[in-house]
């Protein structure tokens, strides 16, 4: 198959989703998480305030920018998130490790205090996972053009996350979310991870 199908052979001679280039990082990253069901509800938390700062940017980007993150924001406690207040915000602008993004960054905030008020680290998990029926959608994507960009389960989430109090949690940016947290099985068929991730997703 040709990258603009989706899939590209490796060196190793392993094929791999399109995506993630030759770019070491990005292919531990796709080789070690992406697709890999996540059901900790505070890798979960962190895991969707990435993708919030990704709109508008590459994976790649933030994966770079992930160990500086994690410094930034108390290394995604959501309850100390909760508690940064306007001195924290501005100390987070200044941060040249992370995006200095204003309205991402009070997102954050926002987020955190959601994720609290929906009842914590379990109480996310079990509400993320009910939304699959607790077990990983296989996409069966055979080809790139075959991989949506958003679709009626994340438009779902998204509206009910920002009803929450969520920010910058719309549907792509939710779709990508499960995509990479596992809660959606979207590596390409023919790609080296495809079956190990879906013998992960069965109970």
């Amino acid at each position: 198959m040709t990258p603009a199908e989706g899939l590209v052979q490796h060196p190793d001679g392993r094929a791999r989703c399109w995506w993630c280039g030759t770019d070491p990082l990005y292919v531990t990253y796709h080789d070690t998480e992406w697709g890999v069901p996540e059901r900790d509800g505070r890798a979960l938390f962190e895991k969707l305030i990435l993708d919030g700062f990704q709109a508008g940017l590459s994976w790649i980007t933030i994966l770079r920018k992930r160990d500086a993150f994690r410094r930034a924001f108390a290394d995604f406690d959501p309850a100390a998130v909760a508690r940064f207040e306007a001195a924290d915000i501005e100390r987070l602008m200044a941060d040249p490790g992370i995006v200095r993004n204003r309205a991402k960054i009070v997102g954050a905030v926002a987020s955190a205090r959601a994720w609290l008020d929906l009842g914590g680290a379990d109480a996310f998990s079990r509400w993320l996972w009910d939304q699959v029926g607790g077990a990983p959608l296989d996409g069966e994507r055979r080809t790139r053009s075959d991989v949506p960009a958003a679709t009626d389960l994340s438009r779902a989430i998204a509206a009910d996350l920002k009803k929450a109090g969520f920010a910058f949690c719309g549907p792509t940016v939710v779709y990508a979310f499960l995509q990479a947290t596992g809660l959606v099985n979207d590596h390409l068929a023919g790609c080296h991870r495809y079956a190990p991730c879906r013998q992960l997703g069965r109970p």
